[in-house]
């Protein structure tokens, strides 16, 4: 796998929400590599240790999630050796019993499907509806590997990047949790 720094030159095939996130990122001034692959899902175990090796970051699960009333939603970033124990993070966010929300809140709230879940999207909240949720271990990394909406590319990102620059720039704020 080769990866490349930045945009792709050519966004011919590129979906909209794709080119969004590199317009964002580079507005910002947010340096990244990209890595362009074959649709990655955290249950392709081989391909996604591939992306990591190829990308140097670890890519972490990221999973939306909603209160038992669908009233607040949420987006974790873990680890991919940690896991995801509701009533911890429940806890830890101040929330009710959370779990995963339906694919449509997904789509609607940060404009991506099941597998392409990703900070990224936060872009896309505007009425500021999704609470980011951050695992210690993937705040104090130097990189953060994730998705531009889109499982067909990773991006390699510095943490200090997506923390203090984009996810301010996104008008959110996030909550640190400790998962297991």
């Amino acid at each position: 796998m080769e990866f490349f720094y930045g945009r792709p030159t050519d966004v011919s095939g590129r979906s909209e929400k794709e080119i969004m996130v590199y317009d964002f990122l580079d507005d910002l001034g947010i340096s990244y590599r990209r890595l362009d692959h074959a649709p990655a899902f955290g249950s392709e175990a081989d391909l996604c240790r591939e992306i990591e090796e190829s990308l140097g970051a670890r890519i972490c699960k990221n999973l939306f999630l909603a209160n038992r009333q669908r009233t607040k939603f949420y987006m974790l970033m873990i680890p991919e050796y940690k896991v995801f124990r509701s009533s911890d993070i429940s806890r830890q966010a101040g929330s009710s019993r959370l779990h995963f929300a339906e694919a449509e809140y997904m789509e609607e709230l940060i404009g991506c499907s099941p597998g392409s879940a990703s900070v990224m999207g936060l872009i896309n909240d505007t009425e500021h509806r999704v609470q980011l949720l951050v695992d210690h271990d993937v705040l104090i990394a130097e990189f953060v590997g994730c998705h531009p909406c889109i499982n067909t590319s990773s991006l390699r990102i510095r943490s200090d990047d997506i923390f203090d620059k984009f996810v301010r720039a996104t008008g959110h704020d996030f909550i640190i949790v400790h998962a297991e």
